[in-house]
């Protein structure tokens, strides 16, 4: 049995301003409505793999379960890093999760944020590298380079023709002269970060190669505990484990190390230029996601979150227009938003980091408008979820119901609200929210006060 395990860490800070740090590119939902995460999901479910071993970040949390749920996916387990480690880590720990089930299971690796057009082909290559991983080789995935890229690092193999090839060296990202050298030399390839191995290998690579790390990645691993549907880890423990990537730390070392070469139309999406290429494109090359027009213009890029983008009379510009941000940019210096971001980060500007709509455990609260001593926001509660007993020193609020049935309690006095009804809330009172129907809530919440952030609240215990 294969256990995919499905790597959901990192930003996406070049597809600025919709990939944030609070819902980054991998749970963009750009895709037919799904996002890569789903995507990824989808891709290794059958009868040859197991329920998936999800790896990511704690503040993604709701986000990882909601779009797992959206798709009908129950994860094996949801194990939640405190901080981002890198891939060394969670390669071993999905390797721990796996050997506890079956020791000779074996671990599909792969990030969540990667678009394959052709998942035949890598499904494929996933049974072709098969006895290789059963026989304890560490087999990589190598994508036939289409063009001399200088963004992804590459793989040199030795000379053969059979599926899995080993492997002669591993290779930084070159410059451009460089990658063109590999291109013509015919035996290089892109490193797509994407392993099969057992999990006895693994662990035992680690013994060998990465002792002290593996020590570390044991002790974390010895502090799991349940939290609802997530497994958390001792964030102090965990903080000690080497920030190092599998590459780094066993690849370049190993000497059981393969590769299969694979062309399955792949590509990282890490940037809108890499998003405008997969997009299906009109007759002047243009691409619009949401409400867009086009009028005399060629090879451009339009998103539009809400309300209507047009783009009139220009060539190879992208622009990206959410709620509270916009990007025009030419698609030649598409990997300079990455400065934009870091520009914005040092100024403290919240558009790099939130959303307007924040996932919570019940549901998500989205911004419509703010000013002084007021801010107004929807909220959405699904079926059996509920809000905490809770009071605010600060602030007020007022609900509205737009659809479906909640029950609210304030300062102890239960009541149904349903469409068009609405209660208000004065300051200090305790409060809580439940969905008891079978359909989502949806409420209009007003806030007013001298305060009006999210840590104004107070939790009670009881009802």
């Amino acid at each position: 049995m294969i256990f995919p395990c499905i790597l959901s860490g990192g930003i996406g800070s070049r597809l600025w301003p919709l990939s944030r740090k609070d819902r980054p590119k991998q749970f963009l939902p750009i895709f037919n409505g799904e996002s890569l995460f789903q995507k990824t999901c989808h891709r290794v479910r059958g009868d040859a793999f197991a329920e998936p071993i999800v790896i990511g970040n704690n503040d993604h949390r709701f986000l990882m379960g909601e779009q797992l749920t959206e798709i009908g996916v129950e994860a094996d387990t949801i194990l939640l890093e405190p901080m981002g480690r890198n891939t060394a880590a969670p390669a071993a720990m999905a390797a721990i999760i796996a050997a506890e089930k079956d020791p000779d299971a074996l671990v599909l690796l792969l990030p969540s944020d990667h678009l394959i057009g052709r998942e035949d082909l890598f499904l494929k290559a996933v049974r072709d590298a098969a006895p290789a991983a059963d026989a304890g080789r560490i087999v990589t995935f190598g994508i036939t380079p289409s063009e001399p890229n200088t963004g992804y690092g590459y793989i040199r193999l030795m000379a053969g023709e059979a599926p899995v090839r080993e492997v002669e060296a591993f290779v930084e990202k070159p410059d451009l002269e460089t990658a063109k050298t590999f291109l013509s030399a015919g035996n290089y390839v892109w490193n797509a970060g994407i392993f099969l191995y057992s999990a006895r290998a693994m662990i035992e690579a680690f013994e060998t190669h990465q002792p002290e790390l593996l020590a570390a990645i044991r002790a974390a691993m010895a502090t799991r505990s349940r939290d609802l549907d997530f497994t958390r880890l001792d964030s102090e423990t965990f903080s000690r484990i080497e920030n190092i990537s599998i590459d780094y730390a066993i690849m370049e070392r190993a000497k059981n190390v393969s590769c299969v070469p694979v062309s399955p139309e792949w590509d990282d999406l890490g940037s809108w230029s890499a998003i405008w290429g997969v997009l299906d494109k009109d007759a002047r090359g243009n691409s619009g996601l949401g409400d867009v027009r086009f009028l005399n213009a060629d090879n451009c890029l339009a998103y539009a979150d809400e309300g209507l983008v047009s783009v009139i009379g220009l060539e190879d510009i992208f622009v990206i227009a959410t709620r509270d941000a916009v990007l025009v940019s030419h698609k030649d210096k598409a990997q300079d938003v990455k400065k934009i971001v870091e520009q914005l980060e040092a100024e403290g500007r919240s558009e790099t980091k939130a959303h307007p709509r924040a996932y919570k455990p019940w549901g998500y609260t989205e911004r419509i408008s703010s000013g002084d001593r007021f801010s107004v926001q929807s909220m959405m509660i699904r079926p059996g979820q509920n809000l905490t007993l809770q009071s605010h020193l600060h602030r007020a609020e007022h609900w509205i119901v737009v659809s479906g049935t909640v029950e609210i309690t304030i300062n102890g006095e239960v009541r149904l609200l349903t469409e068009n009804q609405s209660a208000f809330v004065p300051l200090g009172a305790k409060h809580k929210l439940f969905n008891p129907g079978k359909i989502p809530v949806r409420m209009i919440e007003v806030q007013s006060g001298t305060y009006l952030d999210e840590d104004d609240i107070v939790r009670h215990t009881g009802a």
